[in-house]
């Protein structure tokens, strides 16, 4: 396991983290080791608990006499370099270096200068900062707004590219001048492209297509990862972002996944078994500078501890297509893996390999801190039927709908579990009982059964055989087309939605406190691959207002609005949104490739999937981001 701090449900993303595994930060610490290496002994001052990071993401710092802190408390207590030393005693100790483990160097330096060793010198980790000019707030170096960054799988290889696509959301936060450093990595780990982008203010698109980037540089075919860096932001420090896989030269294949989560997790989940006649390739992309070492990560079945470790080094940066047959050779759809990850990768994506199609996917983070909360069998009438997991039901007559719950804590042992399912008006069209399911389960329930129309379903906790919750449930939902067998798939977690009483960060807010009672989705355009499109669902905890008033804005590239419609969906309801039909063929051509609508309603909250439906019956499906 990689000796980091990434990220916490309530402190959010740890800055140092992705202050230290920036790819110019991981350039300058291995030039820091080597100095290190070449100049003897040191020794350590860790005023704020960074060492371990640091070691843990950068190469060998050759011998540290000792590691040393001012916290009296601390002294004694294990450390990566032995028991933590007294600051006091540093003059004594035999080295010929003293690192300061800060980005405060003279600082420090002016600390503890009457206690350095004879003849030591005196380094920090001032050499690991970026540029003044690759900060937003520069008077605060390890604020999280300095590091809004994330990565993404990026390909352009086998007639099959790949196109991130976003919008300006920090502007409305009052960001101007928005850029973005981009550093393009081959499957290898090597540099294939170091670039700026300009993002324009007032809500401009953000588009990224892996064919342009190609042709841009004189680049081969490539498969590796696209890291992002956005400089001069507000609001959010999370890079958002969809991105379209879509097949080219007789190639018709296509899929959208979303943004990865901006930092790696102990473990993974919803990586589903192959089915008959399908490949699923783990594409595992090393996040770091450090190599992993072979067996470090692993598989297995979920709910089973015999896991089967991946037996190849991933060096620095590499990208690694992971065949999970090759793995665990007997395991089949509805079975569902487990990846550990041991912390060494941002949220990877799988590929799904079926008729000559490809679709592309992504794992969700399991959390390791959850533990079944008794409260959620309880909770008051106010609250309703509390956590719901809303997905949408298509056309029955032109696809099936299939939902698999997912287990996705560490602590989750059974999921306790209903199905509710509506039409477009918000009627009851049926329900399921779905049991009290283990953690090894293999339910994959094809909505058929059930005999409902096109509209939604919600999976909600039931406890009527017991069970425990944790209000982190989520599902893999697969949707396949009848007539040409192109499939989708997605995963999401629930909420509450839609009441004004709260239960524990519930229901939650794009910005400010709880409760979340308004809606900003985007939802991208078709950009042409196809008709874009998005199945919006009005969720409700309990009873609240009987009518959503969703107002639909179109945009061009560069954030202008081009045309602007009203939708009112019922409570417990979903709407189909086709901007070709809601704004017209005409506004949709004028807002031409970047061109988005933002769905916003000051109402009630909605939750969304998007996706591109082609006429031919290709399509793709993803649930959206909100900002």
């Amino acid at each position: 396991m990689l000796d980091i701090r990434t990220y916490d449900a309530q402190a959010g993303g740890n800055v140092l983290y992705k202050a230290l595994a920036h790819p110019l930060a991981a350039e300058a610490l291995s030039s820091l080791a080597a100095e290190l290496r070449a100049q003897g002994p040191v020794a350590v001052y860790d005023p704020d608990g960074m060492f371990a990071m640091v070691r843990a993401l950068g190469p060998d710092f050759g011998r540290v006499e000792g590691l040393y802190v001012h916290d009296v408390a601390l002294v004694g207590q294990p450390t990566p370099c032995g028991p933590a030393r007294a600051l006091t005693d540093l003059a004594a100790a035999p080295a010929a270096v003293v690192l300061a483990a800060s980005f405060d160097g003279a600082r420090i330096h002016d600390r503890i200068a009457h206690l350095l060793p004879p003849g030591a010198r005196f380094l920090s980790l001032d050499s690991l900062r970026l540029a003044d000019g690759m900060l937003t707030v520069r008077d605060r170096y390890l604020d999280r707004l300095n590091f809004a960054t994330n990565h993404a799988f990026f390909r352009d290889q086998d007639r099959l590219s790949t196109r991130l696509v976003s919008a300006n959301y920090w502007s409305r936060y009052g960001a101007r001048g928005v850029r973005l450093w981009l550093r393009l990595f081959d499957a290898d780990g090597r540099v294939l492209a170091t670039w700026e982008e300009d993002v324009a203010d007032d809500g401009g698109s953000i588009v990224i297509d892996s064919r342009a980037v190609r042709a841009r540089f004189g680049l081969p075919a490539f498969t590796g990862q696209l890291f992002i860096h956005a400089i001069g932001v507000a609001g959010h420090d999370v890079v958002k972002y969809a991105l379209d896989t879509y097949g080219t030269d007789g190639n018709d294949s296509l899929s959208v996944t979303h943004d990865a989560n901006a930092w790696p997790s102990d473990r993974y989940a919803n990586l589903p078994a192959p089915d008959a006649e399908e490949d699923v390739v783990l594409w595992v992309q090393n996040s770091h500078a450090v190599p992993i070492p072979a067996g470090a990560m692993s598989l297995n079945r979920m709910g089973e501890d015999r896991h089967v470790p991946i037996m190849c080094e991933i060096g620095p940066y590499q990208t690694a297509a992971i065949r999970v047959a090759d793995c665990l050779p007997d395991l089949a759809w509805p079975a569902q893996i487990e990846f550990r990850s041991g912390r060494h990768v941002v949220r990877p994506r799988y590929e799904v390999i079926s008729a000559r199609r490809t679709r592309i996917a992504h794992l969700n983070v399991e959390r390791a801190d959850l533990r079944p909360d008794p409260g959620i069998a309880n909770l008051p009438d106010s609250l309703g039927r509390g956590y719901l997991l809303p997905f949408p039901i298509l056309d029955p007559a032109r696809f099936r709908t299939i939902v698999q719950p997912v287990p996705m804590a560490e602590s989750q042992v059974t999921l306790p579990l209903r199905l509710d399912c509506f039409d477009g008006a918000g009627r009851p069209t049926g329900q399921k009982f779905l049991g009290r399911l283990r953690r090894d389960h293999d339910l994959a329930l094809d909505l058929a059964e059930l005999g409902v129309p096109e509209g939604h379903a919600e999976l909600v906790y039931d406890f009527r055989d017991g069970g425990e919750a944790d209000g982190w449930l989520h599902a893999l939902v697969r949707f396949q087309a009848r007539d040409s067998g192109h499939a989708a798939e997605t995963s999401f977690g629930a909420h509450i939605f839609n009441t004004v009483m709260t239960y524990r960060g519930e229901p939650q807010s794009y910005s400010g406190p709880p409760p979340g009672l308004t809606t900003r989705l985007f939802l991208k355009g078709g950009n042409g691959l196809g008709n874009a499109f998005c199945c919006l669902i009005y969720p409700a905890s309990a009873a609240w207002r009987p009518q959503s008033r969703t107002v639909l804005t179109l945009h061009d590239r560069a954030g202008r609005s081009i045309a602007e419609s009203r939708l009112d969906i019922a409570c417990s309801g979903s709407g189909m949104v086709w901007p070709h039909r809601l704004f017209g063929a005409t506004a949709v051509e004028q807002a031409g490739i970047g061109g988005y609508v933002m769905i916003r309603d000051t109402t009630c909250r909605l939750f969304g999937y998007h996706g591109v439906m082609r006429d031919a019956g290709g399509f793709s499906l993803d649930h959206m981001f909100g900002f």
